[in-house]
């Protein structure tokens, strides 16, 4: 079991993990070996997620998912494979943890009596300089 947030536990068989060689410079090393690491998870059929969980995550994940409802993440940054899974999973277990923190709900106010009248002021100025823009006639 993976954990990637609290109360969210994923089997490891649910994230399929691709490697592939690493684009870029480096030499021999990039080219020989498959250190790029491409973590794919089915959020919209995960057996692990309840429905509200599973939810939140397609709701707010939605910019970040394929038509499908699978999400990928790529780690490419380090030079070893056991180290790009690793920071590959952290990105994977940020993404799920913002994803699923309570948004704050906006309190709507009111602008100050002061906030008003400046704003009146202000229009009345831009309107007494475009009058006397005006041609005399």
């Amino acid at each position: 079991m993976i954990d990637l947030a609290p109360g969210v536990e994923v089997h490891a068989d649910e994230l399929l993990f691709r490697a592939t060689s690493s684009g870029g410079p480096g030499g021999q090393n990039v080219n020989k070996v498959a250190t790029r690491i491409e973590i794919t998870w089915d959020i919209a059929n995960s057996p692990a997620l309840e429905d509200p969980t599973r939810e939140l995550l397609l709701t707010h994940l939605k910019a970040k998912l394929d038509s499908e409802g699978r999400v990928r993440i790529v780690a490419s940054d380090q030079r070893t494979q056991k180290a790009n899974r690793e920071a590959a999973l952290e990105r994977l277990r940020n993404l799920v943890t913002d994803a699923l923190k309570p948004r704050k709900k906006r309190k709507p106010t009111k602008p100050t009596r002061a906030s008003k009248q400046r704003r009146l002021e202000a229009k009345k100025r831009r309107g007494d300089i475009k009058r006397q823009r005006r041609s005399e006639d």
